[in-house]
């Protein structure tokens, strides 16, 4: 098989970019592996995931995180919070390396509500060097949402 034995040991990672399935020699899977398609870094993990930041983890997370961070304020309770969480996820997938999606739930981290004067939610705010460069307030949708960002450069 295109060389590899069939007694080879592989594994399959999608890229977090164009979605391709790749077939890679579990040796070669700790040596920064390339997507075959479009050349993107595979990472371990399949696919990026938006990470929850408390009122204890946001300084590390966002503040200090050398991409630009969006962070997504939200409540469970929350139906259009809810609508949006799934464009977040597919953009967190999409720009792996580019942009980190950060979610912060309003009712157990009081303090950056407070800090940020959200006071309607969903709210989505660009961090770029650790400063606020932009603030969305409510859902919008993918495309509105990526015009905020490239007027950024992200």
């Amino acid at each position: 098989m295109f060389g590899m034995s069939a007694t080879s040991e592989t594994t399959i990672r999608t890229c977090p970019r164009c979605g391709a399935k790749n077939r890679l020699p579990t040796a070669r899977t700790a040596d920064g592996p390339r997507c075959g398609k479009c050349h993107t870094a595979l990472s371990a993990t399949a696919a990026a995931h938006p990470v929850a930041v408390t009122d204890r983890t946001f300084h590390a997370e966002v503040e200090q995180a050398s991409l630009p961070v969006l962070v997504d304020f939200w409540a469970p309770w929350c139906g259009p919070c809810r609508a949006v969480a799934p464009m977040l996820e597919q953009l967190a997938a999409e720009r792996t390396g580019q942009l980190k999606i950060a979610k912060v739930n309003v009712d157990e981290n009081p303090a950056l509500s407070a800090r940020f004067s959200v006071r309607s939610i969903p709210t989505l705010a660009l961090f770029r060097g650790g400063a606020l460069v932009e603030e969305i307030r409510g859902a919008v949708p993918k495309a509105t949402l990526e015009a905020q960002l490239a007027k950024h450069g992200v």
